[in-house]
């Protein structure tokens, strides 16, 4: 599966629990800020392939974070906030699965749209679904 494009969230479900949960041992009482900011600001995602190679750019206003990686391999990756973080992504049954010491996320492509569903591995109650629509994608070669 070819997941080349530019994606934009559009729908996101149970955010707030999710950021909530992610951010507890750094903020401990107060990710309201960083709640607030996410769900004001809508992320564009880019994804470049390459084979098995994909280069993966999340802009906002606010910041432009720019992640490679290859499948199988450990890469190190920057959080929001700045944390650095160990992730393997892999593809499985034409979705990608990143998965990290604290959650594992799945993206795959449904028509137009590319659906994460990320999930806490050590308490799979708080989950976030996002919903991208493709606003520029490249047509697979037939």
């Amino acid at each position: 599966m070819d997941f080349s494009g530019t994606w934009k969230v559009y729908s996101e479900e149970n955010l707030e629990g999710f950021l909530k949960d992610v951010f507890a041992d750094v903020y401990l009482r107060a990710p309201e800020m960083v709640i607030k900011m996410r769900k004001e600001v809508k992320p564009v995602l880019v994804i470049e392939q390459k084979g098995q190679d994909f280069t993966y750019t999340m802009k906002t206003p606010i910041c432009t974070k720019v992640h490679s990686f290859s499948l199988g391999k450990e890469s190190e990756m920057t959080a929001a906030d700045g944390r650095k973080f160990k992730c393997i992504v892999r593809e499985e049954n034409g979705k990608l699965v990143a998965e990290t010491e604290k959650f594992t996320s799945v993206r795959e492509i449904q028509g137009d749209d590319m659906v994460e569903v990320s999930g806490l591995n050590y308490y799979y109650f708080f989950y976030l679904l996002l919903r991208l629509r493709g606003i520029q994608r490249k047509k697979p070669v037939q």
